[in-house]
């Protein structure tokens, strides 16, 4: 998701992707298209392309975390205003805090980061254009298992006490909001 969110970044669009057991998708959004593309498995070839065409339409990705698409244009129904920001931002935060297994990945249009979501919160952003492959499987380590090694390598025991929530990894800028919080819980 990531990849195809940097692909999205490139081309100056927006995204939203969130990602959740299907079942958890129940009653908590609408589609806003018909829903054309039925079982497509977000890892399988061509995908990424098609991924990134569909983009340009507004509303949400709905992922299920076995890689299925479970729907496209999205409206999401448990928003939550983040106040100076859009649409997505509020769908992002909202949809992650009302399903405690849910992420979401946001692609902004005005700034082109990515920015990842947890528990209504942002956990993590990324300027695309700066980050390399292997910080990008470090990022992914990150997100998909609170694993601290990103934070480790970039040398940032500062992050751990709470004093640095930005952190430079090989030249790319993360802003780690919650790091310090996932240290110590990966810690007890």
């Amino acid at each position: 998701m990531l990849e195809v969110a940097q692909e999205i970044a490139k081309r100056k669009l927006g995204g939203l992707f969130v990602v959740a057991p299907k079942s958890d998708f129940k009653k908590v959004y609408e589609p806003l298209y018909p829903q054309l593309v039925s079982r497509q498995k977000i890892f399988e070839k061509g995908s990424k392309e098609l991924l990134v065409k569909l983009a340009e339409l507004d509303g949400a990705f709905l992922v299920g975390d076995d890689g299925t698409l479970v729907a496209f244009g999205a409206r999401i129904k448990k928003s939550r205003a983040l106040p100076g920001y859009g649409t997505k931002h509020a769908a992002a935060a909202g949809i992650t805090s009302h399903l405690g297994r849910a992420q979401a990945i946001l692609v902004s249009e005005e700034t082109s980061w990515v920015k990842v979501f947890r528990d209504g919160k942002v956990v993590l952003e990324m300027d695309p254009e700066k980050t390399s492959a292997s910080t990008m499987n470090k990022v992914v380590s990150f997100i998909t298992d609170n694993d601290t090694t990103l934070l480790a390598t970039a040398g940032v025991s500062a992050a751990i006490m709470g004093i640095m929530p930005v952190v430079v990894v090989s030249g790319t800028y993360l802003a780690l909001k919650t790091a310090s919080g996932v240290i110590r819980k990966g810690w007890k």
